[in-house]
């Protein structure tokens, strides 16, 4: 359709830079937060779907499905379990809200704390999402260095420090604690605790951000920042985006009622997707338990045929940790290789990554590092990618000198 209007002048300032159009995924992609397609629990789920629609189908007819602007309620009672067994999270009913995933948990929180001006604390390597809402929004962002036990305190605590000084009270620290996203780290029990002291003594909420805590790959791990929180400052997101299908789009918030209430006001699409809501609460019951071991062992057999395809192809040229879980591994190339430019020749290639600057508050930092979703692409799909990748690295930025263990020659 083409039309001769032009729009363009009507258009307010401020807006986001229009998109492109949808060409489809690269032959080799490892961007994004996509899943393993084989893990999508597909038989479990349709059962779901029958039985949910066949209880309770023409409660369709009424918004929120009469159970409220927070959510399907046996969705949010199955939440009150699961976050007690899993993160230590102690809540009720009334303390959660469903949201459209966890994109529509950052809005919502930011949309409700924050104005343009403020300021935030944030990890220096974290999530793109994030870093391009509080750019819209016109919010200045402090990064504090991660280690491989997440933020550090002592960057952290000198921070707010520096802040105070200024007379400038941050309008909360955000965290990734357990499967840091990009880096794969877990923080530990011991330094959440001095997180909630720093946070204590300065009067900074913390926001925590949970998405990935499902996958971890020893099934263990640290009680949640919310549940060791005696002050009640803690800001609680979390997904079934990673542990069910991100399509889905649902997600959740924990949060005291001053601060729901407000998120309530805002949240202004009339409820959530309530089939499924439905559909989740339905499956989520008898069969969560079982399905994220089993998709966590499959995930990770996809980090280790990652690994050591990058080991054969760039050797001691690709330096990374191994994550804890989830489906992100970061690694860092060689200080000359531009990941931005890196990012174009690779797509012209069929295979698309996420560069590092994206991902961080410091540019300079991150300029030779590089993302790579592991879960989407097949082990095939994996090794082939990493091989064109490395062949593109060697044409464009002379490393690695050698790939596939065999020298390679003008």
């Amino acid at each position: 359709m083409t039309s001769s209007f032009d729009f363009a002048p009507l258009f307010p300032e401020g807006l986001p830079a229009p998109s492109a159009r949808w060409t489809g995924l690269a032959k080799y992609s490892f961007v994004g937060g996509n899943n393993d397609s084989e893990q999508v629990p597909l038989d479990e789920l349709i059962e779901a779907a029958n039985v949910a629609l066949t209880r309770e189908g023409r409660s369709l007819a009424t918004y929120g499905l009469a159970h409220g602007p927070q959510g399907y309620l046996p969705l949010r009672e199955f939440l009150v379990t699961k976050l007690k067994r899993d993160a230590g999270i102690v809540c009720t009913v009334d303390d959660l809200l469903i949201v459209s995933g966890s994109l529509q948990a950052l809005d919502l929180v930011n949309n409700t704390l924050l104005a343009r001006g403020d300021t935030v604390i944030v990890e220096q390597e974290t999530y793109q999402g994030s870093l391009q809402r509080l750019t819209r929004l016109g919010v200045n962002t402090v990064g504090v260095p991660l280690d491989d036990q997440g933020m550090r305190m002592d960057a952290l605590a000198s921070s707010l420090a520096v802040l105070k000084g200024r007379g400038i009270r941050p309008k909360y620290i955000y965290t990734i604690p357990t499967v840091q996203n990009p880096t794969g780290s877990i923080m530990p029990e011991s330094r959440r605790a001095e997180l909630l002291r720093l946070s204590a003594e300065h009067g900074v909420p913390i926001f925590e951000d949970d998405c990935y805590a499902d996958l971890v790959w020893s099934g263990q791990r640290p009680p949640a920042i919310h549940a060791m929180s005696q002050n009640g400052a803690v800001i609680h997101i979390g997904s079934f985006s990673k542990s069910i299908a991100p399509a889905l789009r649902v997600g959740f918030i924990v949060a005291p009622w001053d601060v729901m209430s407000r998120m309530l006001a805002l949240k202004t699409d009339a409820g959530s997707g309530a089939l499924e809501q439905m559909v989740l609460a339905t499956y989520c019951k008898p069969h969560f338990a079982s399905h994220v071991p089993a998709l966590t062992k499959a995930l990770r057999t996809k980090l280790d045929t990652l690994m050591e395809a990058l080991n054969e192809q760039f050797g001691t040229a690709a330096e990374f940790k191994e994550p804890k879980g989830g489906i992100f591994l970061w690694v860092k190339l060689p200080d000359q290789v531009d990941t931005l430019k890196l990012y174009q020749a690779a797509l012209a290639a069929g295979v698309s990554i996420n560069p590092g600057p994206e991902w961080s508050t410091d540019k300079g930092y991150s300029r030779s590092r590089l993302r790579l979703c592991f879960a989407s692409p097949s082990h095939q799909q994996i090794r082939e990618g990493v091989a064109v990748l490395a062949d593109i690295c060697r044409k464009e930025f002379g490393v690695p000198a050698r790939s596939a263990n065999v020298e390679k020659r003008a």
